[in-house]
Parts: C-alpha cells; structure tokens; sequence
C-alpha cells in the first residue's frame, strides 16, 4: 500500500484524535485538581491541530 500526503493527513488526523480523546479522559477521570484542565485543554488543542489536517487533506 503506497502512502501518499493524503494518507498521512488521514492517519495522523485519526491518531491526533485518539490521543486528544485519551488526554480529555485524563483529565476528567484520572485527575481532579487543577492538572485536570490542562490535560483537557491539551486533548482539546489535539482536536484543533486533527481538524486543521482533515482540513488540508485532498489540497496538499
């Protein structure tokens, strides 16, 4: 299977939201301090930065 700029997009696009979903989870179950909003406003900069490349996918 040949990988060309479109797949990379998709694949990190998947993979960003993954560990944005993780980072959210973190912060919302594992940890109830303060730390908690960091670690979901990190998971929610992830979903920004996977939006942004399914956005460039099919332009690049």
């Amino acid at each position: 299977m040949a990988m060309n700029k479109n797949t990379v997009l998709a694949w990190a696009t998947w993979i960003m939201i993954f560990v944005g979903l993780g980072l959210i989870a973190l912060g919302a179950f594992r940890y109830d301090e303060v730390a908690g909003w960091g670690f979901a406003a990190v998971g929610f900069g992830f979903f920004c930065i996977s939006w942004v490349f399914n956005a460039l996918k099919g332009r690049v």
